[in-house]
């Protein structure tokens, strides 16, 4: 008998049945989320009973910040990427100090910020060959 000691999240789907998905290396624990999940619910307008597992969104939020992803490539175990952005954007929308939602979230979860996505690192490469190209006199902006 083989036992896996990773966590495994129990995510329900709208016919309810139930799927179980992998823990990514960006996710907070459900302990962790319990004490930031009033303060990202704060944000929505109670108007309807919320069908979507803020947890899943929140942990889909960390997903794309630490690696990077397009909203399209968000991987399908967490709910559509629509659904994120549309919580995405209403937990980053400032207050009047300047600070938004999902920033104190963020804080109060101890995350500590995305690791550079290989993109980033490319675009640096780029920025210094280009800085490079420029102080030498090539490829400078009076040239072209």
């Amino acid at each position: 008998m083989h036992l896996c000691s990773e966590r495994v999240y129990d995510l329900s789907i709208s016919d309810n049945r139930w799927v179980k998905r992998e823990p990514y290396a960006s996710d907070i624990s459900r302990e962790k989320f319990a004490e930031i999940e009033p303060l990202l619910r704060s944000v929505r307008r109670n108007t309807k009973p919320a069908t979507v597992d803020l947890h899943e969104v929140f942990c889909a939020v960390l997903y794309l910040l630490r690696t990077g992803c397009q909203w399209r490539f968000l991987p399908p175990e967490f709910p559509k990427w629509q659904t994120v952005y549309a919580y995405w954007r209403k937990w980053s929308e400032p207050d009047p100090h300047g600070v938004s939602v999902l920033e104190q979230a963020l804080k109060k979860s101890g995350w500590r910020g995305p690791r550079e996505t290989g993109a980033q690192r490319l675009q640096h490469a780029l920025d210094r060959e280009r800085a490079e190209r420029e102080e030498h006199g090539y490829g400078s902006p009076e040239r072209l």
